[in-house]
């Protein structure tokens, strides 16, 4: 069994990293010919404001993706720990699960309209208070380091280019927008 769930992970890795090899080809395809055109119309200022904004964005990209990720393998942490938490006893006295208090089924058919009334306010309490703690939860990933420093890179680059007087706004632009071009064609490509 045990054997079965590593496998299952070592696929998936797999997938994942050929995914994301998939998507720096892509990338990478596309600064190519961005660079191409570049130094044949535009100029050195071009390329250098391609690549600026380019590695710029791409840093925001990768480290808003590490951040959901560490995020999102937190959450899978806590909630396999979650799961297994029964004790020795509890095993013991109900080995299938059977009796466990948060699962219980109802088997009252007919409810009234002040019982219904009462559920869903009890459900929509459970859901703004899930949303809320979801919402701290995903604030790590929000304010992910990878991606402050990502942010902070675009803007310096930015201010470095307009106080050297080498700021090309249409090929910073053009630089930034290789990434979303990128996975335009990546998902074009999938399909």
């Amino acid at each position: 069994m045990t054997q079965d769930i590593h496998t299952v992970q070592n696929m998936a890795i797999k997938v994942k990293m050929k995914t994301i090899k998939n998507f720096a080809l892509v990338f990478l395809a596309v600064d190519f010919v961005i660079i191409l055109f570049g130094a044949i119309w535009g100029g050195y200022v071009f390329v250098l404001n391609t690549q600026i904004a380019f590695f710029s964005a791409l840093f925001v990209v990768v480290g808003t993706f590490f951040g959901y990720y560490r995020n999102i393998n937190s959450k899978v942490q806590t909630l396999s720990e979650d799961i297994n938490q029964r004790d020795t006893i509890d095993n013991i006295e109900d080995p299938y699960d059977l009796y466990d208090e948060e699962f219980k089924i109802n088997d009252k058919q007919d409810f009234t309209a002040e019982e219904i009334k009462e559920i869903i306010d009890e459900e929509k309490s459970k859901m703004k208070a899930n949303s809320f703690k979801n919402t701290l939860n995903s604030l790590s990933s929000f304010a992910s380091v990878y991606r402050i420093i990502g942010y902070v890179l675009l803007v310096a680059g930015f201010f470095y280019l307009r106080n050297n007087g080498l700021l090309d706004i249409f090929g910073f632009l053009i630089g930034i927008s290789i990434v979303p071009l990128g996975t335009l064609l990546f998902q074009l490509k999938r399909r």
